[in-house]
């Protein structure tokens, strides 16, 4: 099953330039990577991400993370993919733009 990760341009190059992060500044202060399933991910693009431009959407398959994913309950009851350790560049099966027109983030078709 595909997860996705929103990040920023300079998260997203961070990210490409070391292998490895620790997530956005809200996952640091978790002390998790958030990531949201494709039912899941347009609402967090909406409520987290408004207006924002220069962002991208990356895949992560949830059979490579093992244990240190964990399925965790958030908003409106819903269970929400978080991973308990750094993302990995190697973890990111595609990464996409995710351009905005007329205040809504456009998301790829691969997005299921």
């Amino acid at each position: 099953m595909l997860i996705y990760k929103i990040f920023r341009a300079d998260e997203w190059q961070h990210l490409l330039d070391t292998g490895e992060t620790d997530g956005a500044p809200i996952d640091v202060t978790d002390g998790y990577v958030h990531f949201s399933t494709a039912e899941q991910v347009r609402e967090t693009a909406a409520k987290h991400f408004a207006g924002e431009d220069d962002l991208l959407v990356l895949a992560v398959e949830t059979a490579t993370l093992g244990d240190a994913l964990k399925w965790e309950v958030s908003r409106g009851g819903a269970r929400f993919p978080h991973l308990y350790r750094k993302l990995m560049l190697d973890d990111v099966i595609w990464e996409d733009h995710l351009p905005l027109i007329d205040g809504v983030h456009q998301f790829p078709e691969d997005v299921e």
